[in-house]
């Protein structure tokens, strides 16, 4: 092949990948804004058959994996206290234990893997689930409108990935702070004083305002991301399947940007 026409078809390529992401970029952002406006508006969500939607999701996106879940985070959290609290007695560091343990497992990990973990077990299944639907109505030729596949299908997922997150986020920072407690004081009340005071020196106005801006963002990347990938018709205008590691890499791009934006915030 003469280099000309390579270089020509190498170009084309390129750009061709180039307005694809471009399209799927702006049809998230669009999803996204359209979501969160909707969420904001209770009236939208409130009555009828929207609000069982709601409810309805909430409790799927929840009560399956509560228990489990807590349970596992629990054993995570528990081995990897263990590790630093017997790495700071060795050195020993033991007073740099406690700050520590907070700002690497509450701060940062506990809403990140939770994240992914709601993902996994929740949003993408639902945004596959909603995908094969919108190509059964393609063939049957009964596709909705915009504003109602937003209403009836994409919002009360989104709010149920959203509030996902965010409750198994905060209870397993609870219990990640109790056997934190527990690890390195034991049952006695006579560290409470001390550890609180460790505890709300990490907790700054700015690292706590950090921390909530963050953990709600993941919870609003995982609500959104898979859903918007999900009502994006392909090139020829078909709902085709896709993927699911395309959609994960997609998805944790975004939660990896929001991460590292945090810890500008935090450490820099």
């Amino acid at each position: 092949m003469h280099p000309v026409n390579a270089a020509h078809e190498a170009l084309g390529r390129w750009s061709r990948s180039l307005r694809l992401a471009w399209r799927a970029w702006w049809h998230t952002m669009f999803v996204g804004a359209q979501i969160l406006v909707l969420a904001l508006t209770p009236s939208s969500y409130g009555a009828g058959t929207h609000r069982q939607r709601v409810l309805s999701s909430l409790y799927r996106a929840t009560a399956p994996l509560l228990t489990w879940f807590l349970v596992l985070s629990a054993l995570v959290s528990l081995v990897l206290i263990r590790i630093v609290v017997a790495t700071a007695y060795s050195y020993g560091l033991s007073q740099y234990a406690l700050e520590v343990l907070v700002r690497t497992l509450v701060l940062e990990l506990i809403p990140l893997y939770v994240a992914m973990f709601v993902a996994v077990r929740y949003a993408m299944p639902g945004a596959q689930e909603v995908r094969k639907q919108l190509a059964l109505q393609q063939r049957e030729g009964e596709l909705p409108e915009r504003q109602m596949l937003l209403a009836d299908q994409l919002l009360p997922r989104a709010l149920g990935s959203m509030f996902s997150v965010l409750l198994l986020a905060g209870l397993s920072s609870v219990v990640a702070l109790v056997l934190t407690y527990l690890t390195v004081y034991g049952f006695s009340p006579w560290g409470f004083p001390g550890y609180t005071r460790a505890v709300g020196s990490v907790f700054s106005p700015a690292v706590a305002l950090i921390f909530a801006l963050k953990t709600f963002f993941f919870a609003l990347a995982v609500a959104v991301v898979p859903l918007a990938a999900a009502s994006l018709p392909d090139h020829d205008s078909r709902f085709s399947r896709r993927g699911d590691m395309s959609e994960f890499a997609r998805l944790f791009s975004v939660v990896l940007l929001i991460e590292v934006a945090s810890l500008v915030g935090n450490y820099y």
